[in-house]
């Protein structure tokens, strides 16, 4: 709202005047919770603490739209229109309680508890969510940058690189080569890149290109629902995919982006006709500058009310946050955010305080109605949060387990982005 000059002086003037009159009690001021970052952390916990009520809630993101990384693979391989990733905030911000600052949070002064955003705005605050997602580590790959992201595209942050990803891999031709380095831990979303691989076979064969290749240079010996991948491969791509693992490889040793080459001890594969290079990562770089990380980069919290070690009015979700073995992914960060919302309103409304427990539920589509999962169950405990119970799919699940898996991972996708954008 603008306020003019008349009603400013009629205001100071009704306000003196009442300052000589006796006038009932008024309400305490509302709490004032600042969300820095509008993902999956941030918009889910602005809209649960909506609902609960009883807060002044600015939820800080520049971005006007919000392009998200889960799904992400299902555009790359044709399954899904670009539109199912993108969200507007412009719901967020008509749900009780809750101002949208789409401005960029340029500094976090603890002491003071205030952020400042980017266009000089000052935000002060009871207590503080931190969700800003991660930022690369551009020396992480011999040889490749930032200026060589655009080239050799990592996708790990959705929006202009989704659609770099996507018209890289249409214009593959058949016969041509990818070449796919994932990160090493701890990463966002571990089964990720062997989705990605996945949906790009597919999106290959199923345009008539199903003699390119495409080989992972992988920095770990092992990865997530690695049995289910390679059966899956095998299955619906044979021949096409191939992981090394550093054992064969030996690492990477350089890549470059003009001529499209990976150098590794085992080969050099020159010419590729696409490179996926994504580094390693951390917590967000405002999070960092906040000093709300320690040296693996991450954000140590109490996991049992995702407050920060360091600073017991700040909270941290999603992908900055270390919680230990818990995997970073969307599931994680909405359960994270049920967690400091209780916190919050406990803290501050003097509300019942529900034992915090985790459970986190990842789908990894490996071919078109061909879904994989895999559910964990921790709770929290002083070293980080313990796992205690797995669920998985198995090998031999029929087609039909599988084709259900993967429309309960389309109605966890609209029922998510429900939650964060109304």
């Amino acid at each position: 709202m603008i306020i003019s000059r008349r009603q400013f002086i009629a205001g100071g003037a009704a306000v003196a005047a009442a300052s000589r009159f006796p006038r009932p009690a008024v309400a305490a001021a509302k709490a004032k919770i600042v969300v820095v970052g509008g993902g999956v952390g941030g918009a889910s916990i602005a809209a649960k603490l909506s609902k609960i009520g009883g807060f002044d809630i600015t939820l800080v993101e520049p971005n006007k739209i919000y392009t998200s990384c889960f799904m992400s693979n299902h555009f790359l391989g044709g399954l899904e229109p670009l539109d199912v990733l993108r969200h507007d905030y412009a719901a967020v911000g008509k749900r009780p309680g809750v101002t949208v600052a789409a401005e960029r949070a340029a500094a976090i002064d603890r002491a003071r508890r205030r952020v400042t955003l980017a266009g000089g705005a000052v935000l002060d605050y009871d207590r503080l969510v931190v969700a800003p997602g991660i930022s690369l580590d551009y020396g992480a790959v011999p040889g490749w940058s930032e200026e060589a992201e655009t080239r050799m595209p990592h996708g790990w942050e959705a929006g202009e690189q989704t659609l770099i990803l996507k018209r890289q891999l249409d214009a593959v031709p058949d016969g041509g080569l990818i070449v796919v380095i994932p990160p090493p831990p701890p990463a966002r979303c571990p089964p990720a890149p062997y989705e990605r691989v996945s949906m790009m076979a597919h999106a290959l064969k199923s345009t008539g290109r199903g003699r390119a290749r495409i080989i992972i240079v992988d920095p770990k010996e092992k990865f997530s629902k690695q049995a289910l991948f390679q059966q899956a491969w095998e299955r619906h791509f044979p021949g096409m995919i191939e992981w090394l693992p550093p054992m064969i490889h030996a690492g990477v040793k350089h890549v470059d982006a003009k001529t499209m080459t990976v150098e590794t001890d085992f080969e050099t594969y020159k010419g590729a006709a696409m490179v996926n290079v994504i580094p390693a990562h951390r917590a967000g770089r405002i999070a960092i500058d906040a000093g709300l990380t320690d040296a693996s980069g991450y954000c140590p919290i109490d996991v049992f009310t995702m407050k920060s070690r360091l600073d017991g009015s700040v909270f941290v979700l999603g992908d900055a946050a270390l919680t230990g073995k818990m995997p970073r992914s969307a599931s994680a960060a909405s359960g994270e955010a049920d967690i400091a919302a209780a916190v919050i309103a406990a803290e501050l409304l003097g509300r019942d305080r529900p034992n915090a427990t985790y459970r986190t539920k990842c789908w990894s589509q490996v071919a078109v109605d061909d879904s994989v999962f895999v559910i964990d169950k921790y709770r929290p405990t002083d070293a980080g949060v313990e796992k205690t119970g797995t669920e998985i799919s198995r090998l031999e699940d029929d087609e039909i387990r599988r084709r259900t898996n993967a429309e309960e991972s389309r109605a966890w996708h609209i029922a998510l982005t429900n939650e964060m954008f109304g």
